[in-house]
């Protein structure tokens, strides 16, 4: 399935039920990152928000490396600005070690600060993923471990939420995010958001990369195939994912519009 640059093509990829699982697909140098950033606004949201941008001691001569790969010179904040995606370097101390983040430039965060995972190893990034440590820290480390420079993988992670914003940084409570949102106006007051996540090790240095795009869409634009993969996510991910992502909070509604366009009763 090809792996492409937004929420019509993306979310046939992403993980609707079930438990967290690294769901990543082999992707081609072609589709490791988008051919067409809007580099005026990346430029904005860093020149907004500087503490975007972090970086560890020692972490200068993976960033030139992934400024090579690019076709950027500069530091991490030049080569973010110029892409679609953010980034994340991580390295390890040894071989066979943890990984740690060292270096990120996240303008696009979905309810995350970098500067809050500097210097932590990557299951400690992940502590508010509900589930990670117990289903996916051991794995995700080995593959880290064993990811050879030559292979690109890719996956997609969905969320459900009442704003388009590409900086999506919420300062009110989950009920409160969704208090608008009703059955009549969930075509519009409803957005799919992907995140389009990439992974591949650097040769020289060894640091892995990870690129993380973001695409949002109308919930209401959606083809009839990805929105009946939207009905399906509002029952099926696991106690505590569900409340994290809100879903009980805009669940009713969704399924509610979903249910009229479909045809079809969807549950909630």
């Amino acid at each position: 399935m090809a792996f492409g640059f937004s929420v019509e093509a993306l979310l046939p990829t992403a993980r609707v039920s079930g438990q967290l699982r690294m769901g990543l697909g082999r992707i081609t140098e072609a589709e490791w990152r988008d051919p067409a950033p809007d580099v005026a606004a990346r430029a904005a949201v860093f020149a907004a928000h500087p503490d975007a941008v972090q970086v560890l001691p020692g972490s200068e001569d993976a960033i030139a490396e992934l400024g090579e790969v690019v076709g950027v010179s500069g530091d991490l904040a030049t080569i973010a600005s110029a892409t679609h995606e953010d980034w994340c370097l991580l390295t390890q101390a040894e071989p066979g070690g943890s990984f740690v983040l060292v270096a990120g430039a996240v303008g696009y965060p979905t309810d995350w600060q970098v500067a809050d995972k500097m210097g932590k190893p990557v299951h400690a990034v992940h502590q508010p993923t509900h589930g990670y440590a117990e289903r996916l820290a051991t794995s995700v480390d080995r593959f880290m471990d064993g990811l050879a420079p030559r292979d690109l993988f890719g996956r997609t992670n969905m969320f459900v939420l009442a704003s388009s914003a590409h900086r999506y940084m919420p300062t009110v409570p989950m009920v409160e995010r969704f208090a608008h949102v009703t059955a009549d106006n969930a075509g519009e007051t409803l957005y799919v958001r992907c995140e389009r996540e990439t992974l591949r090790r650097l040769p020289r240095s060894g640091a892995i990369v990870f690129g993380i795009g973001i695409y949002r869409a109308p919930l209401g634009t959606l083809s009839d195939e990805n929105l009946a993969r939207v009905a399906k996510s509002l029952t099926g991910f696991m106690p505590g994912e569900d409340e994290r992502r809100g879903v009980p909070h805009y669940a009713a509604a969704a399924a509610g519009y979903i249910s009229r366009r479909l045809g079809v009763e969807v549950a909630a």
